[in-house]
């Protein structure tokens, strides 16, 4: 299926590596011109000369920490305005309420809950101006299912599908697309990092995490590619009708109530 996306342009942010860079990879395919943001310079520079190479688009590299307030008005007011934003840098912790003290917390709101409401106030704003634009939140399973052992994240969630929902309610009248993605477990090292959290307080011992991962679908998380399929196609002129709504792909773990 012909996506239509090629000459288009998409910001990426949280590029450098996992969902970002699997997503990165499908738009260039696509044909799509990138601008991909994160932290880390040498991944993104890497990924960037990797896809201009193999898919010959354009691909500018921005290293910009979101979750100060200053660089991301600074790098929003500067970007190009992008057809297609994908809102997907965060870190947040895994951990039950007595494990996530409030600094750590903040710090990781600050990332994915204000990283993304923040970046899309701007960038809405130059989109409407233009009279069109796709938004897409990759947010996560937890925030429909909740998880008391990755509280910070589960809250966090859940709050961005609201605000994904509230926006994209409206947004068509500004000629915007707002939707989300609710990946559950991807195959990311992420996913390590939060399946020995998880151990550690069902447990007592990270080492035990293959026993979480074990009972997933298919005896296995997403891929990061399959996630990425997803968002391409909610990018795209295929999907031009669909706004305000969160898309779970989860092996259907939240539907079946696990």
């Amino acid at each position: 299926m012909d996506l239509n996306l090629s000459g288009k342009r998409a910001l990426i942010t949280g590029a450098s590596r996992g969902i970002g860079a699997a997503i990165a990879e499908v738009l260039a395919e696509e044909g799509c011109d990138l601008d991909l943001a994160a932290r880390s310079g040498p991944d993104l520079k890497k990924l960037a000369a990797q896809l201009g190479t193999d898919y010959g688009v354009n691909v500018d590299v921005h290293v910009v920490d979101l979750r100060q307030s200053h660089e991301l008005d600074r790098f929003a007011a500067a970007v190009p305005v992008p057809d297609i934003l994908i809102n997907n840098a965060g870190d947040i912790p895994g951990g039950p309420l007595a494990a996530v003290d409030e600094q750590t917390w903040r710090h990781a709101w600050e990332l994915k809950v204000f990283g993304y409401i923040n970046l899309t106030r701007h960038l809405y704003t130059r989109m409407k101006t233009r009279g069109h634009g796709v938004i897409i939140n990759n947010i996560g399973a937890s925030g429909e299912g909740t998880d008391a052992n990755y509280i910070a994240g589960s809250t966090g969630n859940a709050a961005l599908m609201t605000f994904t929902r509230a926006l994209g309610g409206r947004s068509l009248a500004d000629g915007i697309r707002v939707l989300g993605v609710n990946p559950g477990p991807v195959a990311t090292d992420r996913i390590l990092t939060l399946m020995k959290a998880q151990a550690r307080a069902r447990f007592g011992d990270e080492d035990r995490h293959s026993e979480l991962t074990a009972i997933f679908p298919l005896g296995r998380a997403a891929t990061p590619r399959e996630i990425a399929d997803l968002i391409a196609f909610l990018a795209s002129d295929r999907s031009a009708y669909t706004t305000g709504a969160v898309f779970t792909i989860d092996g259907g773990v939240s539907a079946a109530g696990l």
